[in-house]
């Protein structure tokens, strides 16, 4: 009896892990793109946040802020909306 209460707990942990896994993998799909780079018009789009900047060579060049600030904005309103 306790083996098999053993085996049911570690059979939902694995399921548990496992699901959050495949949410955080996705599926490889081409409509699940992260962000776009556009040289002809030099902008960047970011798909997750909807962000579009038409600064390509700065970002390029390593002027990363303006999408990283949007990113952490993003992340912690994402964050308050779960609390």
């Amino acid at each position: 009896m306790k083996a098999r209460l053993y085996d049911l707990m570690l059979q939902e942990q694995n399921a548990k892990i496992a699901a959050e896994r495949k949410s955080q993998i996705g599926t490889g799909d081409r409509s699940e793109r992260i962000r776009t780079y556009n040289f002809p018009q030099s902008r960047i789009t970011d798909h997750r946040i909807g962000l579009t900047l038409y600064k390509l060579d700065a970002f390029l060049d390593g002027d990363l802020d303006e999408v990283i600030d949007a990113l952490i904005t993003e992340d912690q309103a994402e964050k308050m909306k779960e609390f």
